[in-house]
């Protein structure tokens, strides 16, 4: 198993804004954040987009230290970083409890929900 930790995030709120003016990125967050951990997979799946557009969206994500990733045998599992400095976890956790951001991508949440063989699913 390798874990892949970058340098704790030092991000600017501006910083991490910007970033999130991609709602790919947006999305993948999204539900990292509220699955507690995804791979490349399940989310090409719940968004319906092809493999190198999402990877490429992730790599932006944990290159910036908001993303982890962990590769666990074949797989490469993505979470959100627990080293976040305290502004930013606030504003992660409070998009992932959205209940707007949760209609408007119901769709990506029924999608991965309804994934068969899920890699990491309990």
């Amino acid at each position: 198993m390798r874990i892949s930790v970058y340098v704790g995030c030092k991000m600017l709120p501006n910083q991490f804004f910007k970033m999130l003016s991609d709602e790919t990125r947006v999305r993948c967050l999204l539900l990292i954040a509220r699955e507690e951990g995804l791979c490349v997979r399940e989310l090409t799946e719940a968004l319906q987009e092809s493999q190198p557009k999402v990877s490429r969206h992730l790599a932006q994500l944990r290159q910036s230290g908001v993303l982890v990733d962990e590769r666990i045998g074949q797989w490469v599992k993505y979470r959100v970083s627990t080293e976040l400095p305290g502004w930013l976890r606030k504003i992660i956790e409070g998009l992932k409890n959205s209940n707007c951001l949760k209609e408007q991508y119901q769709q990506d949440i029924e999608r991965l929900k309804a994934m068969h063989n899920r890699p990491f699913s309990a």
